[in-house]
């Protein structure tokens, strides 16, 4: 098996049109394919998004074999590559108006290998995500999945600002953490972003591939970075799709290097 893997980030402003927002994964699927890559992270709200929140959000959510995914997947199939993105699903219950803000990763053959439900909504900065969508249980099963040499780990957009669920993941054997997020502008936070993505991967020895909405409603600077918060590729504000390699020997060097996950004296529980 090879140490390398290409991962790649698309960086776009869903709409509330799910065949726009299909064609622009397929978009960047087929660039990133071209350029060798095996795993794509899009944004959160894929499915459907428009920036004031409210009923849209349960009455276009479906479920995780609705139309959507099963469109994703025949894409992922399609140019033999991973997916992870983000994904409104109803609930449970079918009285409860108000879905989870799912994250979902589809295999190169176009199965679903993880699913996670957003369980830190952005109930901040003025916002209330708990009004319209319902939080995703804290003790559900670690999201991960194998592709290549790496364990992929999934959380979304606001869980980033809280360290124990990337360590988390970590636990659960992850090395790379795949973030969609929605990560509203507004005063200082394109630098609240970075420095939590850069904080995320260095405290975790592990790679970090992060996709944003663009401006003007997110800060975008979609981001891959190295176990030591090297930046590997990274786009800016406007709309655009990256790629960048990650090595299975240099994660394994940079762990060597500094090992604070084997000296930590804390565990998540």
């Amino acid at each position: 098996m090879s140490s390398m893997l290409a991962v790649a980030v698309t960086q776009f402003a869903p709409t509330m049109d799910a065949n726009t927002n299909l064609q622009r994964f397929r978009d960047a699927a087929a660039t990133a394919a071209a350029r060798g890559a095996k795993l794509l992270v899009g944004p959160e709200y894929a499915s459907g998004f428009t920036a004031e929140l409210g009923d849209w959000m349960g009455e276009s959510a479906q479920t995780l074999d609705g139309a959507f995914v099963r469109e994703l997947a025949a894409i992922a199939s399609e140019f033999e590559i991973a997916i992870v993105a983000g994904i409104l699903v109803r609930a449970d219950d079918p009285a409860e108006r108000r879905p989870y803000n799912v994250c979902i990763a589809l295999s190169e053959q176009g199965e679903l290998v993880a699913s996670y439900r957003k369980v830190h909504l952005y109930d901040a900065f003025g916002a209330s995500e708990t009004q319209w969508v319902l939080p995703g249980a804290p003790d559900q099963a670690p999201a991960v999945f194998d592709l290549g040499p790496f364990r992929i780990g999934v959380q979304t957009c606001y869980d980033l600002r809280f360290p124990e669920v990337s360590r988390r993941l970590v636990d659960a054997g992850a090395n790379v953490l795949a973030i969609p997020a929605e990560w509203v502008a507004g005063p200082l936070k394109e630098a609240h972003w970075q420095t939590l993505l850069a904080a995320r991967a260095i405290e975790n020895t592990s790679y970090v591939v992060a996709a944003d909405h663009p401006a003007p409603v997110g800060v975008g600077h979609s981001t891959i970075l190295d176990p030591r918060g090297v930046i590997l590729a990274s786009l800016g504000a406007e709309r655009g799709d990256t790629v960048a390699w990650l090595s299975k020997t240099d994660l394994d060097a940079a762990r060597e290097q500094n090992p604070a996950l084997r000296l930590r004296q804390y565990r998540i529980h």
